[in-house]
């Protein structure tokens, strides 16, 4: 059974502004981010913990005011865990052929990969079966649009040129945007940004940057 000062320490830790901030820059993000597999195995922790702790105080008569305080910061860490697992969910579904093509794939967790595979193999008998089965040779392919193509034309892909709300953790100073060296900014703690997400990748993948 967890205790009041069990909880009272768990809280004070930052996984639960670690998830928000997970959250929000997978939401912002065009593309999928890599899962954060230690920040949502404790996040599940807190919340087994939190539910027990619930519990615990609803059952020996606690303050419903104190109850109420509890449960409310349970419902905040399970919106914020399920957003997050749900919002990756749909770029797989949404981007699911570039994602197994590229290096993409080595982001998802096992059980996201595993998600994906059956993803895949349903659509393409589903496509065979009742689509590209019927159509001439040479356009039975999900991938381009016919034998011509030279790249895989009919799968989508994140568009990495999206503007994006953008603030950063500290001062970076002077900050490249192009390969030309002809757009720079100058990046400074806390001052908030709309800049293309392409130009910025290498900041949030470094978690130097944090989207908004």
């Amino acid at each position: 059974m967890a205790s009041g000062d069990d909880y009272e320490s768990l809280i004070a830790t930052t996984d639960v502004e670690l998830l928000k901030r997970a959250w929000r820059n997978e939401k912002a993000a065009p593309e999928i981010l890599q899962f954060q597999a230690s920040l949502v195995q404790r996040s599940r922790e807190q919340i087994q913990l939190m539910e027990e702790t619930v519990e615990e105080f609803a059952e020996s008569g606690a303050d419903p005011l104190t109850v109420s305080l509890y449960q409310m910061d349970l419902d905040r860490m399970q919106f914020l865990l399920r957003s997050y697992l749900r919002i990756r969910l749909q770029k797989i579904e949404k981007y699911i052929i570039h994602i197994s093509k590229t290096e993409l794939w080595d982001r998802l967790s096992d059980q996201e990969q595993k998600f994906a595979k059956r993803c895949t193999d349903d659509m393409e008998k589903h496509l065979n079966q009742s689509v590209l089965s019927r159509l001439p040779y040479g356009y039975q392919s999900i991938l381009k649009q016919s034998i011509s193509s030279e790249e895989d034309d009919m799968v989508p892909e994140p568009q990495l040129d999206t503007f994006v709300f953008c603030k950063s953790k500290g001062s970076i100073g002077a900050f490249q945007l192009d390969d030309s060296g002809e757009e720079i900014v100058d990046l400074v703690a806390d001052d908030l940004y709309v800049l293309r997400y392409k130009s910025i990748k290498p900041l949030v993948e470094s978690s130097q940057i944090d989207l908004i």
